[in-house]
């Protein structure tokens, strides 16, 4: 398929440069797949569309403040966002360079030397790769906090403002707790305790993944045929009662979000095999791309925010419900207003 088959237009004052002032105050449109019907609602509503039976299944991982701001020590900003920001950064930052990506990037050299905050944590440049830059930090073991401390959150490119304070809670979802992405998985951001506690009575099953939401979740696509596109990999864990609930499903799963639901799909050959995993968890890397033609397998619903033109996050939807049938629903949500991309409105499409 072609790049170009992925694409709209959009009016700029649509990309929402805000969440709602409330989370389940989002407007929520509904797709049928089946029938192309589409309803138009607000996300609190979404509670009326699951049934007994039902797993709903949503990601885990919590964003890292991981964009710091600082200078050369030569004179000059620079904005470094820290790729690598698993659990285990605190221990690596010291004994190994960490990836990033500087902005600007010019001068930065190998042996350049940067210092972030009022000086209490500095870096040096070791190597160059592909563009990125990687850093050795000196922060006598406690870069973790340092990062907590000093690090803003990583605000995708198209909102046009600097991070603010209340971006720490917003920009995060309200069940977050394995630290690991530097972007947020934004189709969990509408939910509340209240919205998943009412999910709850109505006996549907709620469960938790993790994808560590990487920087290739900003990478664009430059090949005009989609299958030449490389996915960076991502880190994911599924636990295995999980594992075993998918299989013995009788309802419909349902995805909150584009990376949920590539974690799942990225376990079907657990869910084929008979063999019992005999660890507490399924865990590894996924650069599963999935673009028009892809079988779901493990995914029956899926609930998402409205994505980039020409990503492979909007391939991934097309996926799901049709390319054709997709930019109908995204015609007629620009025509009645809708918000787009990471703090703008949701699709549950089912």
């Amino acid at each position: 398929m072609k790049l170009s088959e992925f694409d709209y237009n959009l009016p700029k004052e649509l990309i929402a440069q805000y969440p709602s002032k409330e989370r389940d105050g989002s407007r929520l449109l509904v797709l049928h797949k089946d029938t192309g019907r589409i309803e138009h609602r607000v996300f609190r509503d979404i509670v009326e569309y699951f049934r007994k039976g039902d797993l709903l299944v949503l990601n885990n991982t919590r964003v890292v403040p991981a964009r710091l701001l600082g200078r050369k020590e030569t004179g000059g900003r620079v904005e470094a966002l820290v790729l690598d920001v698993s659990e285990e950064c605190k221990v690596k930052s010291e004994k190994h360079s960490l990836e990033v990506l500087l902005k600007p990037a010019r001068g930065c050299n190998v042996g350049s030397k940067l210092i972030f905050g009022n000086g209490e944590l500095k870096a040096e440049i070791s190597s160059i790769k592909d563009g990125r830059r990687f850093l050795r930090f000196q922060c006598n073991g406690d870069f973790e906090g340092l990062l907590e401390r000093l690090g803003k959150m990583p605000l995708p490119p198209y909102i046009k403002r600097q991070p603010e304070s209340s971006d720490r809670d917003r920009y995060q979802t309200i069940y977050a707790s394995k630290k690991g992405a530097v972007a947020a998985p934004t189709a969990g951001l509408h939910f509340t305790e209240d919205i998943l506690s009412r999910v709850s009575e109505k006996g549907t099953d709620i469960e938790y993944v993790t994808l560590h939401v990487g920087y290739g979740t900003f990478k664009p696509v430059k090949c005009e045929d989609i299958t030449g596109h490389k996915m960076e990999k991502e880190y994911f864990e599924v636990k295995n009662e999980v594992i075993e609930k998918l299989k013995n499903r009788v309802g419909r799963t349902i995805a909150v979000g584009t990376t949920t639901c590539r974690a799942l799909e990225a376990i079907i050959p657990c869910l084929e095999s008979r063999i019992t995993n005999h660890e507490s968890r399924y865990s590894g890397w996924t650069n599963l791309f999935i673009y028009p033609g892809y079988e779901f397998k493990a995914v029956d619903a899926l609930l998402t925010n409205f994505h980039l033109p020409r990503t492979t996050l909007l391939m991934l939807v097309s996926a799901f419900c049709g390319r054709e049938l997709l930019l109908k629903a995204y015609r007629e949500a620009i025509a009645k207003q809708y918000r787009f991309y990471s703090y703008g409105d949701a699709m549950l499409i089912i």
